[in-house]
């Protein structure tokens, strides 16, 4: 049996902005759904933060969740298995008070799990391990140790994996604590990455600028032969275009209608034409044009490495590099888990 495994949709996600639902659509009506109904898919298996906000939901984004996901599953006679996840439970320490289960009580093909459950679906023992929390967490890893299942699916913080391309996380539990199960998926981390016998699958589609040329989408698992195979989103909505004395008349900016643009300079010998290639995006409809020309921060940029470019545009990267160099007593970690969150909802207020 085939089943499809998508995880941290982020529903709301940007403030409910209208641009990013738009290009969530592109995704679940040109790639998610055909290729379920292509397989004749009958169960999902969402792992977690499907919902963005965990204290609250915008109408207009919990009405374009329904129609646009929930309803048309409920059509297809999709069941749904659907994880709590940190964006979803509304307290820090409890999985009792969640989104998924609140806000999705009419539909009778979606089943919530907010608390370790063993199940078992085409006979194949799956162990459901929700977001683990001080209240849960005792409960939880004795389960897992006690458990018979062959795979587990959850929304798992773990250390030593990719949070994003460019920040490993330092913290988390061991990853050796699912070492009996033959496979391990999670959600939480947005970039796919495994290790052993733990795979991250990763999100459906960009979200930040971090997610910028990562590889996203959801995945179709088989329980007979516990293979997975990715089904890439081909949309993108961030995009990075590099200058370099690059003749405003050849270049095509029609494809970046909608889209979220960073032009990064690296020649620029004629200040006019590099303003009318400028226009050329402006005339397209871009929805935001950023302009980086300054490299030199702190002597990072030495001229001829394009990572280096990524990793001086990216102000997240930057912080954490600073929190690293720094002489400070207290978790690093934990100021980084901080700079994030503010960091993320710095992103939102600019929306």
């Amino acid at each position: 049996m085939k089943i499809a495994i998508i995880t941290d949709q982020h529903f709301g996600a940007r403030k409910n902005s209208k641009l990013f639902h738009d290009y969530f659509l592109e995704f679940y009506d040109k790639i998610f759904f055909p290729k379920l109904e292509e397989l004749g898919i009958t169960c999902v298996i969402d792992m977690g933060d499907t919902f963005d906000n965990r204290t609250g939901i915008n109408f207009s984004a919990l009405s374009w969740a329904k129609s646009n996901y929930y309803d048309r599953l409920q059509k297809m006679g999709v069941t749904v298995w659907t994880l709590v996840g940190n964006h979803t439970a509304y307290y820090k320490n409890t999985n009792s008070i969640n989104a998924v289960d609140l806000l999705l009580r009419e539909y009778d093909n979606v089943r919530v799990i907010s608390e370790y459950t063993e199940v078992c679906i085409d006979g194949l023992g799956i162990s459901f391990i929700p977001w683990i929390n001080s209240e849960n967490e005792d409960v939880t890893y004795s389960s897992i140790k006690k458990s018979k299942s062959t795979v587990a699916m959850g929304h798992l913080e773990l250390k030593g994996f990719a949070a994003n391309k460019q920040c490993i996380m330092d913290h988390g539990a061991d990853k050796s604590i699912y070492k009996n199960f033959t496979k391990v998926f999670s959600g939480h981390y947005h970039t796919r990455s495994v290790q052993d016998n733990v795979f991250y699958l990763g999100n459906p589609y960009e979200i930040y600028w971090n997610d910028v040329d990562d590889v996203r989408g959801f995945h179709i698992f088989d329980t007979d032969t516990l293979e997975t195979t990715p089904i890439n989103n081909p949309y993108k909505i961030f995009h990075k275009v590099y200058y370099e004395d690059t003749p405003y008349q050849l270049f095509d900016t029609s494809p970046y209608e909608d889209k979220i643009v960073k032009v990064i300079v690296k020649k620029k010998s004629d200040p006019k034409n590099f303003e009318r290639f400028v226009d050329k995006f402006y005339t397209s409809n871009v929805s935001d044009l950023k302009i980086v020309e300054n490299f030199d921060f702190n002597g990072w940029y030495s001229g001829n490495s394009d990572q280096e470019l990524v990793e001086s545009e990216n102000t997240l990267s930057i912080l954490h590099r600073y929190i690293d160099d720094s002489d400070t007593t207290i978790d690093k970690s934990k100021i980084k888990d901080l700079i994030g969150e503010v960091y993320k909802e710095a992103c939102e207020v600019v929306d």
